[in-house]
């Protein structure tokens, strides 16, 4: 690891805050030249009549496409309109208005991908179980949607659909609003922070050429060794000699159960039914016994 105050004879602290003023200044500078946030594309005018075979739904499916195939470098406004046929960028934005509109009406594409119920079931646990695994799935056909969310509001229709079952469900064990919306954001996190790491990792085995088994055995008896040699890493030695584990799909599903655990321990359940008012000469009703005469005959 790089030293980056090593040569320094001012105090530590004395640094860190010199880089947290010079870190203020030029926070400040990039926010001067910043220009307005483009305007979420669901508050635009809705797009104008479809030309031949060019419509918003067919711009999306192809950008979406793009993106899975290629990744997120590779679609730009040029390359979508370019997959579509003869047509060039300009006439993509009649359509979408900016490439952040895109992304948005990406998003929201991936996110009607998910299973919804119309409604929360009886078993609140399993209702948010399946709709997690089912996100997590989905991120595993569009790996860009795990990088994109975050970088843009969640004002999709279906995004916002997603999320209102997510807050119902809670609501229906007895969380509040802000419990609710606490909860399902970390149950996102989850979802999401794994379709990146699963991403990334991918990645990073496809680069190294770790998808071979062979290689990927090499590269573990590589590390064998060396964790060997330190000497220091008797638990790592053991495992890197024969390495095993839960998959990653069994890791998600393991840290979702976590997850659900603990919010359940937290939740109060769902609030006790309304009862209609007690009848007098009811079974229910404690001023009369059962079995009482109505109107008061036969007491003592």
């Amino acid at each position: 690891m790089v030293d980056l105050f090593s040569g320094m004879s001012a105090p530590l602290d004395a640094k860190v805050y010199v880089i947290y003023e010079e870190f203020i200044a030029y926070t400040g500078r990039v926010r001067e030249t910043v220009s307005d946030p483009v305007p979420l594309i669901w508050t635009q005018p809705p797009p104008p009549p479809r030309r031949r075979s060019l419509g918003r739904v067919e711009i999306v499916a192809a950008a979406m496409a793009l993106a899975d195939e290629a990744g997120l470098a590779a679609m730009t406004m040029k390359a979508v309109a370019a997959r579509l046929g003869p047509y060039t960028p300009m006439a993509l934005y009649r359509y979408v208005h900016s490439k952040e509109g895109l992304i948005d009406l990406m998003l929201d594409a991936a996110a009607a991908e998910v299973p919804l119920p119309t409604e929360p079931g009886r078993d609140w646990r399993t209702g948010l179980r399946a709709l997690a695994v089912d996100t997590w799935r989905m991120l595993g056909r569009h790996p860009w949607c795990a990088l994109l969310v975050h970088t843009r509001p969640p004002a999709g229709p279906h995004v916002m659909r997603r999320l209102e079952f997510m807050l119902a469900t809670l609501a229906g064990q007895g969380a509040g609003p802000g419990e609710a919306m606490t909860y399902a954001s970390l149950l996102d996190r989850h979802v999401f922070g794994s379709g990146l790491q699963q991403d990334a990792e991918a990645r990073f085995e496809r680069g190294h050429g770790l998808d071979d088994a062979t290689r990927l055995h090499a590269a573990f008896a590589a590390m064998h060794r060396l964790a060997a040699a330190d000497g220091r890493l008797p638990h790592l030695t053991a495992w890197l000699a024969r390495p095993e584990g839960a998959s990653a799909e069994e890791q998600f599903a393991l840290g979702l159960d976590f997850l659900l655990d603990g919010i359940a321990a937290r939740l109060p359940g769902p609030p006790p039914a309304a009862h209609s008012p007690l009848v007098p000469g009811r079974p229910d009703d404690p001023a009369e016994p059962a079995g009482a005469p109505a109107g008061g005959e036969g007491q003592v």
